[in-house]
């Protein structure tokens, strides 16, 4: 099978999708082909052919998990996206809420370059991400130096 070169035909359907009718046409073209996906995966389950392994496969495919996100039918919960996603970050995820808030604890001081379109990229349901930092250590050795200057 022929490689297809999917990421310039998503730029292209964007150029011609202008006007109202077009848009709706590449909407009503979109339901239908995630309709036919959701059909795909109740099959592939329905078989018991939807394992772990296929699963995997279909998570670590850029175009598959793609379309997948798009018609929101990933295989994995977006916690688990977003957790993967930030693997080898200095970034830990606290909660997603169920109104599509992610919460990261970051360390002082520390925002890894592009954190925020990497989770949105992995997680299109997320409506905002916030930060938490914890307060700064204080050193030991600058509650020395005010013990020095009042004495």
């Amino acid at each position: 099978m022929a490689s297809y070169d999917w990421r310039s035909a998503a730029a292209r359907i964007d150029t011609l999708a202008t006007g109202e009718q077009a848009e709706e046409l590449v909407r009503v073209v979109a339901d239908l082909y995630g309709a036919g996906l959701e059909r795909i995966l109740d099959l592939l389950h329905e078989q018991g052919a939807f394992t772990d392994e296929v699963a995997a496969a279909f998570a670590g495919d850029d175009l598959v998990t793609g379309l997948l996100l798009v018609h929101g039918l990933h295989p994995h919960e977006a916690t688990t996206r977003i957790a993967a996603a930030l693997t080898g970050t200095t970034a830990e995820l606290v909660e997603l809420t169920p109104d599509g808030v992610c919460r990261l604890r970051i360390p002082p001081g520390h925002r890894p370059h592009g954190l925020e379109q990497t989770i949105e990229a992995v997680a299109p349901e997320v409506t905002r991400i916030e930060f938490e930092q914890p307060a700064p250590v204080i050193p030991v050795s600058s509650l020395f130096s005010r013990v020095a200057r009042t004495s």
